[in-house]
C-alpha cells in the first residue's frame, strides 16, 4: 500500500492519466506549448512588434506583465488595465492567446475579458485566499513554483486550486532561492522530472526567471524539454537593454528564433511535437499528399 499523499487530486495516485489542457487548439500535456512575450507590456509600439514577430515563428501564447509586483516601490509597476487591453489588441490581431499574472482577487472580472490564461506568480503561490477564488474561474491557471518551496507545498498549492473545481492547472518551475549566487535563481530540473511522477497535471519550465541570464535560456530550456516539460514560458524583448524590466534575461528576437529548431529537434527525441510547429507541418502534409478527399 502506497503512502497517502498529503496532496490527492493533483497526484497521480487519483488519477494516472495526463491531464490535457486545450487553448484554443493547443493540447497541453499532449502538445509542448510556447509562451513568450516581454516581462512587462511597456506600450503599444513594443507589444505589437513582439506579437507580430511571434506570430511570424507561429508562436501561439502572448506573455506580458500588466500588474508588475516588484521587490522595489520605485520599480516600473506595469501599466495596468492598460497593458491588458493592449495585450488583448496585440493576441487578436494575429489569434494569439494572452498569459498574464494576476496580483489580487478584485482583478479576476478584467482578467477574465481580457487574459486567456491566469499566471499566478511566485510570491502568489501561497496566497490561498487568490487560489480559492481561481478554483472558481473557468480559465486555465498557470501555477508558479514559489521562491523557497518545497515541491509538496506547490502541489498542495494546486490542490487549493483543483479542489475547488477548478482542474486547469499547468505547473510553472521557475527556479528557487539558494545559497548559489551566480545566476538569479537556481533551477530544480529534478523537479520537473519528478513532478511528472507525483501528478498529473502539465509542468512547463520559465528559464528566464530561473537563471537571470539571456545566455543560459537556450541550454536550459533544451534541458527542461529533455527533462520531460510540457513546455516554456520564455522572455523576449525587441529592445532587451531599454527594457523597463528584467531585460537582461529577455532573449533578442533573433536569439528566440535561434532556440526553436534544437527545440523541435528535443520535442520529436520524446515523441512530442511544439504547438508553434503544427501548422507548419500540416502545411507540408498537404503539400505532399494534396488535399483531404
Amino acid at each position: 500500500m502506497s503512502h497517502r499523499k498529503p496532496y490527492q487530486l493533483v497526484s497521480r495516485d487519483w488519477k494516472s492519466a495526463d491531464t490535457i489542457i486545450e487553448i484554443n487548439g493547443t493540447k497541453i500535456g499532449q502538445d509542448l506549448m510556447m509562451i513568450a512575450g516581454p516581462c512587462a507590456v511597456e506600450n503599444e509600439e513594443q507589444i505589437f512588434t513582439i506579437s507580430e514577430f511571434l506570430a511570424k515563428q507561429n508562436v501561439k501564447f502572448l506573455r506580458g506583465g500588466a500588474y508588475k509586483p516588484r521587490t522595489s516601490p520605485y520599480s516600473f509597476q506595469g501599466l495596468k488595465t492598460e497593458g491588458l487591453q493592449l495585450m488583448r489588441q496585440a493576441a487578436d490581431k494575429h489569434g494569439m492567446s494572452v498569459v498574464s499574472e494576476i496580483m489580487s482577487i478584485d482583478k479576476i472580472d478584467e482578467f477574465n475579458e481580457l487574459v486567456d490564461v491566469f499566471q499566478v506568480g511566485t510570491r502568489n503561490m501561497q496566497n490561498y485566499p487568490l487560489l480559492r477564488a481561481l478554483s472558481k474561474v473557468n480559465k486555465p491557471i498557470l501555477l508558479k513554483r514559489g521562491l523557497s518551496s518545497t515541491i509538496e507545498e506547490w502541489l498542495l498549492a494546486a490542490e487549493y486550486i483543483v479542489s475547488g473545481g477548478n482542474e486547469q492547472v499547468i505547473l510553472c518551475e521557475r527556479g528557487i532561492r539558494t545559497f548559489e549566487t551566480a545566476t538569479r535563481n537556481t533551477v530544480d530540473i529534478a523537479a520537473i522530472a519528478l513532478v511528472k511522477q507525483l501528478s498529473h497535471l502539465p509542468v512547463i519550465l520559465d528559464p528566464s526567471q530561473g537563471t537571470g541570464t539571456r545566455e543560459l535560456i537556450a541550454p536550459i530550456s533544451y534541458a527542461g524539454v529533455a527533462a520531460g516539460a510540457d513546455g516554456l514560458i520564455v522572455e523576449i524583448h525587441n529592445q532587451p537593454n531599454e527594457a523597463l524590466s528584467d531585460g537582461d534575461q529577455s532573449l533578442y528576437l533573433d536569439q528566440f528564433a535561434e532556440m526553436l529548431s534544437p527545440l523541435k529537434e528535443l520535442a520529436r527525441f520524446r515523441q512530442k511535437r511544439f504547438d508553434f510547429e503544427m501548422e507548419q507541418n500540416l502545411s507540408a502534409e498537404k503539400s505532399v499528399y494534396g488535399p483531404a478527399q
